[in-house]
Parts: C-alpha cells; structure tokens; sequence
C-alpha cells in the first residue's frame, strides 16, 4: 500500500472517531452479514459508530489520538466501536450484543492511554454510568436539606394540627395557627 492512501486512511479514521477517546475493539469476522447490517442499525440508533480498520493504520491514526493503549488488542482481523454516551454505556451495549451474537467477540479497548480487556471491558458494563453517577451525586447533596425540611416541618404540621383540634373542640376561641 502506498504512503499515499495510508495517510488518506489514517485521516479517515482518525476524522470519523473525531473527539471519542474511549474506543472498543471488536473481532466481527464471523458475523454474518445479515446480522452485521442488523448490529450496525441497532447501535446506530443508540449513537455507537463501528468502523473496520487495518491495525498498523488504526494503531497509527488512534495513537494521533491519544489512544495509545490499543497495541495489544489490535490483532486479526478488527472493528473499532466508539460513540454512545460514554464509556460505560458503551461497553454496556456491546456486551449485551455479544451474548445476544455468539460470534461476536470483545477484545478490549482504551481509554485515552488506559488499555482495556475484555474482562475490564465487561466489569465496565457492569458498573454505574455517567447519568446514574450524577443523579447519585445530586442525592447526596440534596439529602441533608431534605432531611432538615422534613425535621422543621414534621413536627410544626403535628402542633398545628393539635391546636386547631383544641380550638374546635373549645368552640373556636382559641387564635388560628
């Protein structure tokens, strides 16, 4: 291949991954192509991009990047997969597709200069992501106040009440609350 279609090689890829820093790398070469149309559409809905790459290439445009922790990963035939909300999003829906497609095999991925493996790749699905972490921090943050609210206005709401109970039961002479 000459120097010349690499460099137009390495500016696509490194022009369709754009501003995504976490990428995953995927085995789909025994996929089907009837259910790799079905895959793309399904992760195409979600916002998650997959690209088949040559890895010397792929190795050369990601680490421009700054996604230098993909050399162990890039071998064989492979598909980089990026997009989505974040991170864990993404390894969320990969994996699920994986045991939905026997065929399809996770290999790892990066995070910036972080590498992943596939058992890292997996444990990220597994965890919290971005949206569920914020709405857990917003929580925490609102508690105390919450809390405090609940305390000042719990037992005003009891005495209130009580004292309208003796008014009505003295015949209305006692001042409203």
């Amino acid at each position: 291949m000459s120097k010349v279609v690499k460099n137009l090689m390495i500016s696509e890829i490194r022009e369709r991954v754009g501003e995504y820093r976490e990428v995953l790398v995927l085995d789909a070469s025994k996929v089907n192509a009837v259910t790799a149309n079905k895959l793309r559409l399904t992760l195409r809905k979600k916002g998650i991009r997959l690209l088949g790459v040559k890895n010397a290439v792929a190795r050369k445009a990601l680490s421009d990047l700054g996604l230098t922790g993909l050399g162990a990963v890039l071998t064989g035939p492979s598909t980089i997969a990026f997009g989505g909300e974040d991170i864990v999003a993404l390894s969320r829906e990969l994996s699920e597709q994986a045991t939905q497609i026997k065929e399809l095999e996770i290999r790892g991925g990066a995070i910036g200069a972080t590498s992943l493996t596939a058992k890292n790749v997996e444990d990220l699905s597994k965890s919290k992501g971005r949206a569920e972490l914020l709405s857990d921090l917003v929580a925490q943050i609102l508690s105390p106040g919450a809390n405090l609210a609940a305390a000042l206005l719990g037992p005003g709401g009891r005495v209130a009440g009580a004292i309208k109970a003796m008014a009505d039961k003295d015949g209305g002479d006692a001042p409203a609350a």
